[in-house]
């Protein structure tokens, strides 16, 4: 074989470039890297020698971007330094990867504007799906896509769209155990550590522990902080528990609350947890297992939904895609067991 030579070393190296260097035609090493193509074991022989000789990799985008499964899947997601996004972005593109799919992440923030311009460069980019994780995007463009053919997939959205697929958790369930757990605890005064955000995941959490309770005959209150971080919390139960009448059930509506109001709670109030306050979280994220505040929460199933994702892009057809993925409580150490 020749000394390879390269037109541009500064550009990948070219199919033409590997077919000169190993004397065959350029649809010969076409063939050589398309599954179950025709090629002779000599011609294979020489275009990957060739091939290995110039660092050729073949440009899979490029080549199948009429096919589908070689289109992107977009995953639109806000806050991605919050520990859920995180874990649930973890989940999905190792799902993707091992499906075979290539995953492209949009940064999007939480108002419609944003999560609508995000899907229009999905369209750009010619994805085969759009996974949106956080925002609310318009119905107009969530048409388009759909329109244009693209899969579009809501996670935990309360939209209602026609030709899109949705994937929710079973949160009345969840805020059902909620209830019970802090009920068979000995707790009688609940209280919930909320979020004015508003997303349809805090406000499904919110109004079905609203429900557990009542049909338990509580009657919690309630502390809106702005978000759902640490600081929040922190801020909650400086609130809830200034007062004469203290709760000694409080459910923190994200992990991160909880954790924010554990520390203030002991630190601030010298409260013993879960002696004098039981305290629930929801997420699972990895501070909640931290010895510091072993916190009985309820685990997103990330790898649940994840999964659920790969089987609509695969279009398979033996799954209830309808059902509602369940949120298993996670015992540690902060809610009394009795």
């Amino acid at each position: 074989m020749p000394k390879p030579t390269r037109t541009d070393p500064t550009r990948p190296a070219s199919a033409a470039e590997v077919a000169r260097l190993a004397g065959v035609s350029r649809s010969a090493v076409s063939r050589t890297f398309t599954d179950g193509a025709s090629v002779s074991p000599e011609t294979r022989a020489k275009v990957m020698e060739a091939a290995k000789a110039l660092n050729y990799h073949v440009n899979h985008l490029a080549r199948g971007i009429s096919k589908e499964e070689s289109r992107p899947v977009c995953l639109l997601a806000a806050n991605l330094n919050k520990p859920y996004h995180g874990l649930l972005l973890d989940a999905l593109t190792r799902r993707l990867q091992a499906a075979g799919r290539i995953s492209m992440v949009i940064n999007v923030s939480a108002d419609p504007k944003s999560a609508g311009e995000a899907l229009e460069s999905t369209l750009n980019y010619r994805a085969s799906a759009s996974v949106v994780m956080s925002g609310t995007p318009p119905e107009a463009m969530v048409k388009a896509c759909v329109g244009a053919g693209q899969k579009v997939i809501l996670i935990n959205r309360s939209d209602t769209f026609d030709g899109v697929h949705h994937i929710q958790i079973d949160y009345k369930q969840a805020m059902m155990d909620a209830v019970h757990m802090l009920a068979r605890a000995g707790c009688q005064r609940l209280a919930l550590a909320s979020s004015s955000k508003g997303t349809p995941s805090l406000v499904a959490r919110e109004e079905f522990f609203f429900e557990a309770a009542k049909a338990q005959g509580l009657a919690p209150i309630i502390c809106r902080c702005p978000g759902t971080n640490y600081e929040d919390g922190v801020q909650a139960a400086r609130e809830i528990l200034a007062g004469s009448d203290r709760p000694d059930g409080v459910f923190g509506i994200t992990d991160l609350v909880a954790c924010g109001f554990i520390d203030s709670a002991t630190r601030d109030f010298g409260l013993s947890i879960p002696g004098d306050l039981c305290v629930l979280g929801f997420d699972d994220i990895p501070q909640s297992s931290w010895q510091s505040y072993g916190l009985t929460t309820f685990s997103q199933p990330y790898d649940a939904i994840a999964e659920r994702v790969s089987d609509i892009l695969l279009e398979k057809t033996d799954i209830d895609l309808g059902a509602r993925l369940p949120a298993q409580p996670r015992w540690r150490n902060s809610v009394r067991a009795k």
